[in-house]
C-alpha cells in the first residue's frame, strides 16, 4: 500500500525534519491560551520546532538514557508536552503519553508495566508512591531542555523500531500498552486524501488532549507530515468557544469527537459564514448521534467526515472529500488499505460481501502496532493469520462501504439475544426530550441480564420512562427494548468527550422499575 521505507527511518525526522528543510519559516505550531487575545501565545516555525525537539533529544542523551528507554509524559496539554513527545522520538527514546487526570494507582501501574525510567510530571501533581528509581522531570526541567545550546542528530532508528507506547483499555482490570513503530507515521498516509483532503496550506485545529492517539496523530503528526500548521488551544474547553477559535485562528480543518459537534450546535448555534475559512470537520472516537451530519450541514453549510479507528492502527475507514457519505455507514477503507470481515469464531477466512462479523485489517499495513506490551495472550487473540481483528463488528457492502455495528465486547446479551447498544441508542436519541443516551447490559440477577438505557433529558423536558418505552416499542423488535430506564444528569465521558461505556453501571441513579 506504500513504498518500502528506507533502512533508516525516524518518525520525528519524517514529520518535522523534511518540512524544516523545505519550508523552515512556515508556521508549524500555533498555541492559543486566551481565546479573547488578539494574538496567539506561541508561534513555532518548522525551523524552531526542529531546533527545540533536537535540543530535547540532546538533553535526554545527557541524562545517560539508552535508546529505547521509555519516558512517561504526565504534563499539561501545552506545547511542552508536544515538544517532549517528538523530542523523545527524535532521540530514539519511547515516549508514553498519559493524562494528568490519572490516579496515582494508574500511574504506578503504567510505570511498573512499561519499565519507564523517566517520568515528566507537572509540578502540581502527586508523586506519592511512585516507583523507586524513576527519574522525575518537571515541566520546568523540560522547558530548560528546549533552551539547551546543544542539538542532537536524529537517531538512526529503523522502520520497525519502537516509536511510542500508549495505554488503552484492556480485557482485564488494567489497561494494556500498544507499542507503535517508527513506520506508523507512514501508515497514516492513506488518511491524507482518504479522510482529510489535506494540503501544506491547511491549518488543523484539534479539540482533544495529547494523551489520546487521535490528537497526537490528527492534531500533530499529520499536519506536520504534510508541511501544514497545527493549532492547539490550551484554555478552558467551553463548547461555546470553538466557533470563535475556528474563525479567529483561520483553521481550515477542525477535528473532534461527535459529542463536541453536538455541543457546539447546542451551545453556540453556529451559522453559515460563522466558521471563517473552515472547509470541513473531521470526527472519530465514537458513534455520531442521529441527525448530527444533517444538523451540522444545515447550520454551517459545511460537511462532516467520519472515520473509524482504534489505538492499534488509528483511523483506517472513513469518508472524505473524495468519498461521499452513505447514511448509516462510516465510509470506505482508505486507499491502499486491505480490510475484510472475518467470522466471530476463530477463523481467518474473509466472509462474503454483506456478511456481519469482525472488521479486520491486513497485518502488512504499516500503521498497525508492533505488539501489545507484555500481553502476548491478548495479542494472539486479535491476530488471525494475516489479519488483525481488534473487536469492531461490521459488514461491507458491494460498493465497499462499511457499516459499524459496535464493539464485540460491548454487545448486550439479553434473554438469549445479542444486541448492539448503538442500534438501540440511535432510536432512543430520536425521542423528544432526550439530550443524550447510552445503553448497556445490566445484570438484574446472577443469571439474568437485561438492556438498560441511561438517559440525559433536555432541560425541563417532560419525558419519562413510559415515553421512552412507548417510543422504542414502536420502532424496535421486542428483544431490543430496554427493560430498565435510568435518568442521569450526565453520561460518563473522557476529557475528550468519548463515552466511557464500562462506567455506566457505576453511575448514581434513580432506577425506574419495569
Amino acid at each position: 500500500m506504500t513504498a518500502v521505507p528506507p533502512r533508516t527511518f525516524n518518525m520525528a525526522q519524517y514529520c518535522i525534519g523534511r518540512a524544516a528543510e523545505t519550508r523552515p519559516d512556515h508556521p508549524a505550531l500555533i498555541v492559543v491560551n486566551d481565546p479573547k487575545a488578539n494574538l496567539p501565545s506561541e508561534v513555532w516555525t518548522y525551523r524552531e520546532l526542529q531546533s527545540a525537539i533536537l535540543r530535547i533529544a540532546a538533553a535526554l542523551k545527557k541524562l545517560g538514557l539508552q535508546p529505547g528507554t521509555r519516558i512517561l509524559i504526565r504534563l499539561e496539554n501545552t506545547s511542552t508536552y508536544a515538544l517532549l513527545f517528538y523530542g523523545a522520538i527524535a532521540g530514539g527514546y519511547v515516549p508514553l503519553p498519559t493524562s494528568t487526570q490519572l490516579t496515582d494507582a494508574d500511574v504506578r501501574f503504567m510505570l511498573t508495566d512499561s519499565g519507564a525510567e523517566v517520568m515528566a510530571c507537572s509540578e502540581n501533581l502527586s508523586l506519592d508512591g511512585m516507583t523507586a528509581g524513576v527519574r522525575i522531570l518537571s515541566t520546568s526541567d523540560v522547558e530548560r531542555m528546549i533552551r539547551e545550546p546543544e542539538q542532537a542528530e536524529y537517531a538512526p532508528t529503523k522502520p520497525d523500531d519502537p516509536a511510542f507506547l500508549i495505554y488503552t483499555s484492556g480485557t482485564t482490570a488494567n489497561p494494556k500498552g500498544v507499542l507503535h513503530a517508527q513506520r506508523s507515521s507512514l501508515g497514516r498516509r492513506p488518511m491524507y486524501q482518504g479522510w482529510y483532503g489535506i494540503t501544506p496550506q491547511d491549518r488543523m485545529l484539534h479539540a482533544g488532549a495529547f494523551n489520546w492517539t487521535f490528537t497526537l496523530g490528527t492534531g500533530l503528526t499529520d499536519p506536520w507530515a504534510n508541511g501544514a500548521t497545527s493549532i492547539i488551544y490550551t484554555g478552558e474547553k467551553d463548547p461555546s468557544l470553538w466557533p470563535h477559535l475556528i474563525r479567529e485562528t483561520g483553521a481550515t480543518l477542525f477535528a473532534a469527537v461527535p459529542g463536541l459537534y453536538r455541543q457546539i450546535l447546542k451551545y453556540s448555534a453556529p451559522e453559515r459564514g460563522m466558521l471563517g475559512q473552515l472547509r470541513h470537520g473531521l470526527m472519530a472516537g465514537e458513534t455520531p448521534p442521529p441527525g448530527l451530519f444533517e444538523h451540522w450541514q444545515d447550520a454551517t453549510g459545511l460537511p462532516l467526515y467520519e472515520a473509524l479507528g482504534m489505538s492499534e492502527i488509528s483511523t483506517y475507514i472513513s469518508t472524505g472529500p473524495d468519498c461521499p457519505r452513505l447514511p448509516g455507514s462510516v465510509g470506505r477503507p482508505q486507499p491502499g488499505r486491505r480490510v475484510a470481515i472475518l467470522p466471530l469464531e476463530d477463523c481467518d477466512e474473509p466472509l462474503a460481501v454483506g456478511s456481519e462479523g469482525l472488521i479486520a485489517v491486513h497485518r502488512s499495513d504499516p500503521g498497525l502496532m508492533l505488539r501489545y506490551w507484555n500481553r502476548p495472550d491478548e495479542e494472539r487473540a486479535v491476530m488471525r493469520g494475516d489479519w488483525f481483528a481488534g473487536g469492531d463488528l461490521g459488514r461491507i457492502d458491494d460498493q465497499g462501504y462499511v457499516t459499524h455495528l459496535g464493539r464485540a465486547n460491548d454487545i448486550m446479551k439479553a434473554f438469549g439475544y445479542r444486541v448492539a447498544p448503538q442500534e438501540v441508542e440511535a432510536v432512543i436519541a430520536q425521542c423528544p426530550g432526550v439530550a443524550d443516551v447510552a445503553c448497556a447490559e445490566i445484570k438484574v440477577r446472577q443469571d439474568v441480564s437485561v438492556i438498560g438505557a441511561f438517559i440525559v433529558k433536555t432541560p425541563d423536558a417532560p419525558v419519562n420512562a413510559d415515553n421512552i418505552r412507548q417510543f422504542t416499542e414502536a420502532r424496535l423488535a421486542a428483544y431490543k427494548w430496554p427493560k430498565e430506564i435510568v435518568f442521569v444528569d450526565a453520561l460518563p465521558r473522557t476529557p475528550n468527550g468519548k463515552l466511557k461505556r464500562a462506567n455506566l453501571q457505576a453511575l448514581t441513579y434513580s432506577l425506574t422499575q419495569t
